[in-house]
């Protein structure tokens, strides 16, 4: 079984340093920090917060954590798989942590769910995650994960981190990103799973042009009259595919 970045313990202060002030440049009330493992990064956190919760699924690492740190002030630990918490139901927070990198989209999707609750985001993925998350309209890596993001928040890969900085290495580079929410996201959040749904069929196909992708949920005659289709879903901006959203669903 490939081993999980869970089992990668980030070691370096210096970084660890960067990652806290990245999520929190100036005293934060709270912050939830999403695999805990033995509380490198979390004693960092607890230094530029109020309160941190730090969520963490591995029992053993759970009670280490708890031994190590368990009687700071401030620190919650929660022994659960962060997939099954509600990350809203502390209010409005800081999220930050080392995200394992088989399941780091969906932890990805459940952080920008958290919609106006979510104050920012700094996360340590996978560098070829995070390249994804924050490429921009022409790039190979841009895609759906790209849109999703980006339609709610300033995106940015703030330093590359060497497999050398973690014990044991992993077999791949690691990038940490911040996410900045926007005033304003690009449509307003009720419409965001609709219209998801259909950014996600632009980019089903990504070598076939938007009108072939669209082709069996829009009639042809109104299709043909948009120039922008004949190009592929990759080529447009997120606010440029919002504006097509709402072009060809007006009453959505």
């Amino acid at each position: 079984m490939p081993r999980k970045l869970g089992q990668h313990f980030l070691h370096r202060q210096d970084l660890l340093a960067r990652i806290a002030e990245a999520a929190c440049p100036q005293t934060e009330p709270l912050v939830v920090e999403i695999g805990a493992g033995r509380g490198a990064l979390t004693e960092h956190l607890l230094a530029r917060s109020q309160r941190v919760v730090a969520i963490e699924v591995d029992p053993r690492l759970a009670v280490a954590l708890e031994e190590r740190l368990g009687q700071r002030t401030g620190l919650e630990i929660l022994r659960q798989d962060v997939l099954t918490v509600d990350l809203g139901r502390w209010g409005a927070a800081v999220v930050a942590g080392n995200i394992p990198y088989y399941i780091s989209s969906p932890i990805l999707e459940r952080v920008l769910g958290l919609g106006p609750l979510l104050k920012r985001a700094v996360l340590l993925l996978q560098r070829e995650v995070a390249e994804r998350v924050a490429a921009r309209p022409g790039r190979r890596e841009y895609g759906l994960l790209s849109v999703h993001a980006q339609v709610i928040a300033e995106t940015e890969i703030l330093f590359l981190v060497p497999p050398s900085a973690f014990r044991p290495p992993p077999k791949v580079e690691s990038a940490v990103l911040r996410l900045e929410p926007r005033p304003a996201p690009l449509l307003d959040w009720a419409a965001l799973p609709a219209f998801l749904a259909f950014a996600g069929r632009c980019f089903r196909f990504k070598r076939r042009t938007l009108r072939n992708n669209l082709l069996d949920l829009f009639p042809r005659a109104i299709l043909d009259a948009r120039p922008q289709l004949r190009l592929r879903a990759e080529q447009l901006s997120p606010a440029e595919l919002v504006e097509l959203y709402w072009s060809l669903n007006p009453l959505a």
